[in-house]
């Protein structure tokens, strides 16, 4: 299982290297090609840790004398976001074929190298982050998601882009310094970069490793006080806005969380505090910054925002004792992924058919473009969590398992009952736009608008499918 889980990684990062000495009209193939080799290997992995009744099995691939340098986990939740993170860079990469051509109203361009090489890295270091089992593993694939989204938020080569693409990665590189205090503190204690380790440090020693992977999760998840680098990173292509969003970047954060939960065997409770506090502060941030948004990719980025709050929420709980907290935080990051993902690719439609993505012009998507209608409604009652769309599901099981660990801790009760306001207005908000832009007569911006590529219609269509399924194999997945 382990060498799956190395096929996994390393695939698309074969790939990338083909790309770059491969002709340019080669490049998507390849990409594509890898990608889906790559998430051929991650669900034979699936299909034999299953079968091998969901036995944990870690091992170490890179030691010095006896410290671990790097080493990867074969687990429930490791398996489960990697499905995740390389079958959507799948999606995103036949999107993209459609997307990049000179046919693109909003943006005319053309397939590249750099563009499908930075892609295919992307892939594999979020692979590799997802299966890491020691502090310098996360370390080193959290810098190469960095350099591939700066890359792929420049990507257009225009100042702003470029201004955007430094911000990024200064801010989050800043954020980065959480790890590597982590790294010291446990190193100095145990010997070991293992992060099984943090369960054999004493409570302080242990809150302050907790607290420092806090600080980098929150500048890799845009959440406050280092969120303001995500609305700028919409100069990025759409399609690379999709999975920074939806599975790759911002997921790191709230990722490394909790795989350093669940290695801690135990948190002092002040870091359910922090972490609690801190989602519910940038919950309700996020959600008044929604109001003046007219832009909807910013729109999207500040939902973006506010739901990996709530994941930081459900996390946060688990440390008060909360077992369906925990894994309704780890099923709300996978199906967010499917359902943002749906929800960016629909404005990469609109903005490539009508030119613009301002959500003010336009009206009518039904009547002009069925499918990016109805791909519009299901990502946002996904979104905002609707059942039967996979949301409802995710966000019911972190509220449950909160009010459950609430009960004799006013301040939690507290915190989830703002929570559950923002999910209403977030709603609320969400369906004004569909009421909006959905139905009635098209727009002059909608009713002009081109025939959208088959390959970016086949990718909304499979994601409007996972965005009712994917709740269910989460839930059936964690038990």
């Amino acid at each position: 299982m382990i060498a799956l889980a190395l096929a996994t990684i390393l695939l698309p990062a074969f790939g990338a290297g083909l790309v770059v000495v491969s002709p340019r009209h080669l490049a998507m193939r390849i990409c594509q090609i890898f990608a889906g080799l790559s998430l051929l290997s991650v669900l034979i992995l699936a299909w034999c840790f299953a079968s091998g009744g969901k036995v944990a099995v870690e091992h170490s691939v890179i030691t010095f004398g006896s410290i671990e340098i790097l080493g990867f986990v074969v687990d429930s939740v490791s398996v489960l976001v990697a499905a995740a993170v390389v079958g959507i860079g799948l999606l995103i990469s036949i999107y993209s074929g459609g997307y990049l051509n000179a046919g693109n109203r909003e943006h005319p361009d053309k397939i590249t190298r750099r563009y499908f090489a930075f892609l295919s890295l992307f892939i594999g270091a979020m692979a590799g982050l997802v299966f890491t089992s020691t502090l310098i593993g996360q370390l080193v694939f959290f810098e190469i998601t960095g350099v591939c989204s700066w890359a792929l938020i420049g990507y257009y080569e225009k100042p702003k882009s470029f201004y955007s693409a430094a911000k990024a990665l200064i801010i989050t590189h800043i954020a980065s310094l959480g790890l590597y205090v982590a790294a010291c503190v446990l190193f100095l204690d145990t010997n070991t970069f293992s992060l099984t380790a943090i369960s054999g440090l004493g409570d302080g020693a242990k809150a302050v490793v907790l607290i420092a992977v806090l600080v980098a999760a929150w500048g890799k998840s845009a959440q406050l006080p280092f969120h303001m680098w995500l609305p700028d990173a919409m100069e990025a292509p759409t399609p690379v806005s999709a999975y920074l969003h939806a599975a790759s970047m911002v997921k790191v954060g709230v990722y490394i969380v909790a795989r350093a939960l669940m290695s801690a065997d135990g948190a002092p409770e002040i870091v359910g505090y922090v972490c609690t506090i801190m989602a519910v502060i940038t919950l309700v941030f996020g959600f008044f910054m929604y109001l003046p948004q007219a832009d909807m990719k910013r729109l999207l980025a500040y939902s973006t925002i506010t739901q990996l709050a709530y994941i930081f929420l459900g996390l946060g709980l688990s440390v008060f004792g909360s077992h369906l907290a925990f894994n309704g935080a780890v099923a709300h990051l996978f199906n967010h992924a499917f359902a943002k993902t749906l929800f960016f690719l629909v404005a990469g439609a609109l903005s490539y058919t009508t030119g613009t993505r301002m959500l003010p012009a336009l009206r009518g998507i039904l009547a002009r473009s069925p499918l990016i209608g109805i791909a519009f409604v299901a990502a946002a009652l996904a979104i905002t969590g609707v059942p039967p769309f996979n949301g409802f599901f995710s966000k019911f099981s972190i509220f449950a398992g909160g009010f459950e660990v609430a009960a004799q801790r006013p301040l939690l009760m507290a915190l989830l009952i703002i929570a559950l306001i923002e999910s209403v207005g977030s709603f609320a908000w969400f369906l004004k736009w569909v009421g909006w832009s959905v139905p009635g007569q098209p727009s002059e911006a909608v009713a002009a608008a081109a025939e959208v590529p088959s390959a970016m219609r086949v990718v909304l269509v499979i994601l409007i499918v996972m965005s009712v399924c994917s709740s269910f194999i989460a839930a059936s997945w964690l038990g």
